[in-house]
């Protein structure tokens, strides 16, 4: 198991930018898969971004372009960089682990540590 601490939320304007951290605890982090997801109010959890233990990337549709994953291992640490922000992109973001594997992970079920997440608002 690893744990996760999310932060670096807040409220934000259109078309501004935030970075969002998640420090991890546990177990050895270079050998997880990383993932950010998001869920706003009233809606499903949903994938964000990933990124792998080989350090490739994949990204929602709906980011792709605005947000950017990383990794620094030697600080347990995943960064979400997120620029021109959009009203729509407000919600509680999470960050999650599981175990490396071989493919992108983009569902909610294929990850099993998560954060306590971090709220995001963008204002209009």
């Amino acid at each position: 198991q690893v744990q996760l601490v999310e932060s670096g939320g807040g409220l934000v304007q259109a078309g501004g930018s935030l970075r969002l951290s998640c420090a991890a605890s546990g177990r050895t982090f270079s050998n997880y898969d990383m993932g950010w997801f998001r869920q706003a109010p009233g809606k499903e959890r949903e994938f964000v971004a990933t990124i792998t233990r080989t350090t490739s990337t994949y990204y929602a549709a709906s980011v792709k372009g605005r947000f950017t994953i990383s990794r620094d291992n030697a600080k347990n640490t995943v960064y979400l960089r997120m620029n021109s922000l959009k009203p729509e992109d407000t919600a509680v973001y999470y960050c999650a682990a599981r175990s490396g594997g071989i493919y992108y992970y983009t569902g909610t079920e294929d990850y099993d540590n998560w954060g306590q997440g971090t709220q995001v608002t963008v204002s209009s």
